[in-house]
């Protein structure tokens, strides 16, 4: 039986003022958690503007004297050392590709007046600023890494460091850049170098018009105050000259490499007018980390190469006394210290006891990183107590041998906090005649693989990145 009709209205009206009262229940809730949502991101965005990422841009270098010291300051002298003359030649080119003892200036060039100014009216291309982000990811300079494997995770406020191997622009390099430009090099590393923090080399040239080529040294480099030009354009901060070419001019030549380094703002170490200038770090300041940069070689072709109190020269670490104290003494004022050291044996691809022993006593005495070059050939990487060793980072921009392991060389990349706790990743690249070519697909992999196998209880991800195993 059905109800009346009147009955049935009644209901009606009492199931929609039930189903208005739901509605209205519902919006409620939802203006009220659209409300909190809005509460929460205006909060979250207040704490960001209160605490944004500090960028620091000073670099402090030390000073160097640009005038020549009282005697002693020669390189010609025909004594070496017991441990400087068992050092390996130069690496063996080919024919085609050796440098004369002494090169023609570049026409059109002048040299640096007293106060480092270029004479042609050049304006100092100065230190470049760093960003608050890492190197991207997407940068042509890490074309080719692997996708999967998952990376460490860094703090804005972490310091993105690149390191590259030696580098020179002489012989046959200089013939090519004369025809393709000086930013010939760079061409393919995108922004990677612009996009770090720093970016540090190893220099293995001087930088001069003039000099006197070294006698008695199978391959004597020189290289046009150009190419810093270009350094400095594609991002380099900072150089190593603790090695076994940067006196290939003589004193006037090191002057010289000095002067032009300073007028286009890349920081030096390693090399100086006298013992202190050689041995004492480059300082630079980075997002409000200070940090210590130093240099020194353990191959030096004469005695006279050694800076020796008031003589030019290179900070060696035949004996390692002063570079330790050195270490030591840069220890209690930076927040993080870098050791850049040449050494080892040419085309070995496995560090010898020396570049054992000297990076572990490096470590010990304070340093954070050690970066290692001269081999020519890439080297694989330890990690101790807590430090990342690079043994040889290769070549990076210099010429072209008959060795295929020459070929190989990298990008090394490490991210470091304040606290001088630091991750590292390697980014493959191919050693052309100079010019730095990054590697991809199948040849990306086998380096990283290769890494791997050069690096005793170390394992590199697909993407680079170095990991105790």
């Amino acid at each position: 039986m059905y109800p009346p009709r009147s009955k049935r209205s009644v209901q009606k009206k009492k199931v929609k003022r039930a189903r208005k009262r739901r509605i209205w229940i519902i919006n409620l809730v939802l203006i009220a958690a659209i409300g909190l949502v809005g509460i929460y991101y205006a909060v979250g965005m207040r704490e960001q503007q209160i605490d944004p990422a500090v960028t620091e841009t000073a670099v402090n270098q030390e000073p160097v004297n640009e005038k020549s010291p009282q005697g002693g300051d020669q390189v010609n002298s025909p004594d070496t050392d017991s441990e400087a003359s068992n050092t390996p030649d130069e690496e063996s080119e080919d024919s085609a590709e050796q440098v004369t003892e002494n090169p023609g200036a570049t026409s059109g060039e002048k040299k640096p007046d007293a106060t480092g100014s270029e004479a042609n009216g050049k304006t100092d291309t100065g230190t470049k600023k760093p960003t608050d982000t890492p190197a991207s990811s997407g940068s042509k300079g890490s074309e080719g890494a692997g996708t999967g494997a998952t990376q460490p995770s860094h703090s804005a406020k972490d310091v993105t460091i690149n390191f590259v191997g030696d580098i020179q622009f002489s012989g046959k390099v200089a013939e090519l850049l004369e025809k393709n430009g000086y930013d010939y090099p760079f061409a393919k590393l995108g922004n990677l170098f612009k996009e770090d923090d720093l970016t540090i080399g190893n220099l293995e040239t001087p930088v001069t018009l003039g000099g006197t080529g070294a006698a008695d040294k199978t391959y004597v480099y020189k290289s046009s105050p150009k190419a810093l030009e270009a350094m400095a354009s594609a991002g380099f901060d900072a150089v190593n000259l603790a090695n076994n070419h940067i006196l290939d001019q003589g004193v006037e030549g090191l002057v010289d490499t000095l002067t032009y380094l300073e007028q286009y703002g890349i920081a030096h170490t390693g090399a100086g007018m006298n013992r202190d200038e050689a041995y004492a770090p480059a300082y630079l300041e980075r997002k409000g980390m200070k940090i210590a940069l130093l240099g020194f070689s353990r191959v030096v072709p004469e005695t006279s190469w050694k800076a020796e109190g008031n003589r030019a020269g290179v900070a060696e670490a035949y004996d390692s006394t002063g570079a330790v104290k050195a270490i030591q003494k840069a220890r209690e004022k930076a927040d993080l210290v870098i050791v850049v050291a040449h050494w080892g044996e040419e085309r070995v691809s496995t560090p010898n006891n020396d570049q054992t022993r000297l990076s572990h006593e490096f470590v010990d005495a304070g340093a954070d990183l050690v970066i290692g070059g001269h081999p020519h050939v890439l080297q694989g990487v330890e990690y101790y107590k807590g430090k990342w060793i690079a043994y040889s980072t290769g070549n990076f921009i210099f010429s072209k041998s008959t060795t295929e392991e020459t070929w190989k060389t990298a990008v090394f990349q490490a991210s470091c906090s304040k606290d001088a706790k630091c991750s590292m990743k390697v980014i493959p690249y191919e050693a052309g005649l100079g010019q730095a070519i990054p590697m991809v697909d199948e040849a990306n992999k086998l380096l990283l693989e290769q890494m791997t196998q050069l690096s005793p209880g170390i394992r590199f991800d697909a993407n680079g990145f170095a990991s105790p195993s």
